[in-house]
């Protein structure tokens, strides 16, 4: 970067900038020990939330780029990494299967799906949205946000979206837009979008498809081997109206890093807008042409492209890193089912593992209890483990395990994301971390 920058001619950096290499030693000092006040999001023996750190690669493009700090808002503000961003969702509509698209990168996934309720909203004004009640909270916030009202509809035993409730709830014609998750954030539960599909097309609906969390896991439909998952419902995604999908998880890139995409690039008309200072070098679409968001980073859209270079959204590519995360959920899953002290609270459609203390006498209030306390004691432990926790009302728990006593309206229990390759190799540790810490030793 420092060779491209010399061929415009020496200057000096002003004065004002210049900061004494003490107080930057200090300063730093103070900021990596604060930094400290973590968890290990890189390494296995963190299996609790979605979060793990970035691939190198995508570190070293997004510095690089941002020695530059282009944006992409339009392309006089960053016309090589706006060339890119191109070119990833292209990639991203090519791996769902779309043959024609209009998208781009966001700051996260909740800009991208308001983004796409929003040209829900402007193709059916004064029509509602329909969504899982398991569906992530940003549905019913941004429905609040764009004034159109939400529906939650009920999810079966398994988490996913009940069709005779959407059925009769599509009925009433109040309905405008269809909101199905392929992986929700709390149990990894995937809509069936091939039967929800011809069900919205029969009322005259659309359908978008949150696939922030589990976007990539396209990459193993139908694939042979313990990973492999079921390939109707991703097959069908290609024929829905809009997805969105997060890179800045399975993507393997730093936070924030979403993407929205629409089948039909007419949607693009709905974002129409002009600026008094932007958009003068080119004729050609610009990015924040098509977007809610003014200024983001082009650094996101580098880091993503040199990511995809190396490990392209393929299953030989970013398929073979999902595919040991998934294996390592079907492992502990079996662990479980064969444990004396831990019960499955359902079977992994992901990588996500939800599980609960197994107790005599068992009752909602004390799985709660004993859910907490495992937490708790993990974290504080000499041999640390870190999980987290969901909470399941009482229908939702007792659907799926009738013999529970349903003391109390809901129970906290065991939720683990295994999105690390790494964790493939650490499941029998960290299944024994647990079983110890339910105390039966």
């Amino acid at each position: 970067m420092q060779d491209w920058a010399d061929t415009f001619g020496p200057y000096a950096p002003h004065p004002s900038l210049a900061v004494d290499d003490e107080r930057f030693a200090a300063a730093f000092e103070r900021f990596t020990g604060r930094l400290e006040d973590n968890y290990p999001f890189f390494h296995p023996r963190y299996a609790g939330q979605m979060l793990k750190p970035p691939h190198p690669a995508a570190v070293v493009g997004y510095l690089t780029a941002m020695l530059i700090n282009p944006n992409n808002h339009a392309l006089d503000g960053g016309p090589a990494t706006a060339a890119m961003e191109r070119e990833v969702v292209a990639s991203l509509a090519t791996m769902f299967g779309y043959d024609t698209h209009l998208g781009h990168l966001t700051t996260s996934g909740t800009v991208a799906n308001l983004e796409a309720l929003f040209v829900a909203r402007e193709l059916h004004p004064g029509r509602g949205i329909a969504h899982s009640a398991d569906a992530h909270y940003t549905h019913g916030r941004m429905c609040h946000v764009l004034g159109t009202k939400g529906h939650p509809v009920p999810t079966d035993g398994r988490g996913r979206m009940d069709l005779d409730a959407l059925d009769d709830l599509l009925r009433t014609g109040d309905v405008g837009t269809v909101v199905l998750t392929t992986g929700t954030t709390g149990l990894g539960a995937v809509d069936p979008v091939h039967l929800a599909l011809p069900i919205a097309r029969r009322h005259g609906v659309r359908v978008h498809v949150d696939a922030a969390y589990g976007g990539f896991f396209t990459l193993l439909a139908g694939a042979d081997g313990p990973e492999g998952i079921p390939a109707e419902p991703w097959r069908a995604v290609a024929r829905c109206d809009s997805i969105v999908v997060d890179p800045h998880k399975h993507g393997l890139q730093p936070y924030g890093c979403g993407a929205v995409l629409f089948r039909d690039p007419e949607v693009g008309r709905f974002y129409l807008h002009d600026s008094p200072y932007t958009y003068f070098t080119s004729a050609g679409l610009h990015l924040g042409e098509i977007s809610l968001e003014c200024s983001r980073a082009g650094a996101s859209a580098a880091a993503l492209w040199l990511t995809f270079q190396l490990l392209p959204p393929t299953p030989e590519g970013l398929g073979r890193v999902l595919a040991a995360g998934r294996r390592a959920a079907l492992d502990w899953s079996r662990l479980i089912d064969e444990s004396p002290y831990l019960t499955l609270y359902q079977k992994p459609e992901l990588d996500i593992v939800s599980y609960f203390p197994a107790l005599e006498p068992a009752t909602l209030s004390g799985i709660d209890a004993a859910s907490g306390r495992i937490l708790a004691d993990g974290m504080a432990a000499p041999d640390p483990v870190f999980l987290s926790t969901l909470r399941a009302d009482r229908e939702a728990f007792t659907a799926r395990h009738p013999g529970i006593t349903a003391d109390a309206d809901g129970a906290r229990i065991l939720r683990s994301v295994l999105m690390k390759p790494e964790s493939e190799h650490h499941v029998e540790h960290l299944h024994a971390r647990v079983e110890h810490l339910t105390g039966p030793h």
